[in-house]
């Protein structure tokens, strides 16, 4: 990503201080802190950090430690790195100072309570004492809109997994294993030159189909049974995510009819969006097709989610909570019938909005004529 652009995104969140009535930021969050900066450290869990950035109207710091500081310098342009060995939390207060800090936004939805406890301590403490206003959605909302290097990012690492997805549906055979399968993914995402997968696939047969997040088994793959295979790549930071129902040999009329609900009203979803539509218009739109077919009991989860630097963020293409789809956002589509202790269908593609409607980023295959 140029450096222009990271500048265009400070600029743009410095210029929401006023409305929100801070004068200084702290964010935390991994993929927040890497749109924002560049710095592509991850968190491996929610109470270890590799490091932080608190920004003002003047100045724009990231706080890490010691094994980082090195990939913090190259990564993160435009920011003062400052290595700390007290933790995060305990840097703040030298860094109230530098900053003229009287009131500290951070992201309240992801700080846990410990963390809040020590931050409020240090906020208390300080002279003169620093207010905490907790932000809900700053930087994701900023996410929800791709740049063309984002879009192009996107797009790349949806070929790569269209392409692994073709190869492991082309080399599937009965009596092969959903492990097996969803580890031979995650071995040609890496082969194709991706960062890694952007989830643990899904590989999901017969009876375990009808689990819409179902850990891959020891079972066996079979003939004439929905296998719902989902997946993503991650390529400079950016995922993919796909989903294709595929069977081995001929399926029951059962599951055939269940196959072309869920293609109909995907399709229907896709050719239907448009800028200003809300997500849950949209996500009736496939909802009430399913539902008119008589299996509206058994699709269970919204239509669609935003992606891009996580697999899932804002929007959120669904029932509840009403956003208004504008164009530059990309997001899923991906209707899905799950019958109990039978199988189930999902198919999930991923677009961009234009001005005149869906752009699919996926790759148009594997899907069936029946």
């Amino acid at each position: 990503m140029s450096q222009i652009l990271f500048e265009n995104r400070l600029r743009a969140l410095r210029s929401r201080f006023d409305s929100l009535g801070v004068d200084t930021v702290w964010i935390i969050q991994p993929e927040n802190r890497r749109y924002i900066s560049g710095f592509k450290a991850a968190d491996g869990q929610l109470n270890e950090s590799s490091g932080s950035v608190v920004i003002n109207l003047d100045q724009a710091l990231l706080l890490t430690d010691s094994r980082f500081t090195t990939q913090a310098q190259e990564e993160a342009v435009g920011f003062e790195v400052i290595t700390y060995k007290k933790g995060s939390v305990g840097a703040l207060s030298e860094v109230f100072d530098r900053l003229n800090t009287r009131k500290l936004g951070f992201e309240g939805g992801y700080l846990i309570w410990d963390l809040y406890e020590e931050l409020k301590g240090k906020a208390t403490q300080h002279s003169p004492p620093v207010e905490l206003i907790p932000l809900c959605g700053l930087v994701e909302e900023m996410r929800e809109f791709k740049a063309p290097e984002e879009v192009e990012s996107l797009s790349r690492s949806a070929q790569v997994m269209g392409d692994v997805l073709a190869q492991v549906v082309d080399e599937l055979r009965p009596g092969q294993i959903e492990r097996d399968v969803a580890w031979r993914m995650e071995m040609l995402v890496r082969e194709q030159g991706a960062d890694g997968v952007a989830f643990t696939p899904i590989v999901a047969s017969g009876p375990n189909s009808a689990l819409p997040h179902a850990i891959p088994t020891g079972r066996l793959v079979e003939e004439n049974e929905p296998i719902i295979l989902d997946v993503g790549a991650r390529v400079d930071g950016y995922c993919s995510d796909m989903t294709r129902t595929i069977f081995l040999g001929k399926p029951p009329s059962y599951f055939r009819e269940i196959y072309q609900i869920v293609r109909e009203a995907q399709v229907s979803a896709l050719e239907y969006i448009r800028p200003g539509m809300k997500t849950n218009e949209i996500d009736a739109i496939s909802r009430d097709m399913i539902k008119k077919a008589g299996f509206g009991d058994f699709f269970g989860h919204s239509l669609g989610h935003g992606i891009g630097l996580a697999p899932h963020e804002r929007p959120a293409i669904g029932p509840l909570k009403p956003e208004v789809l504008k164009e530059e956002m990309v997001f899923t589509i991906e209707p899905g019938i799950y019958i109990p202790g039978r199988g189930g269908v999902r198919l999930e593609e991923m677009v961009i909005l234009e001005k005149d409607g869906a752009r699919v980023l996926t790759t148009n295959q594997n899907f069936y004529s029946f």
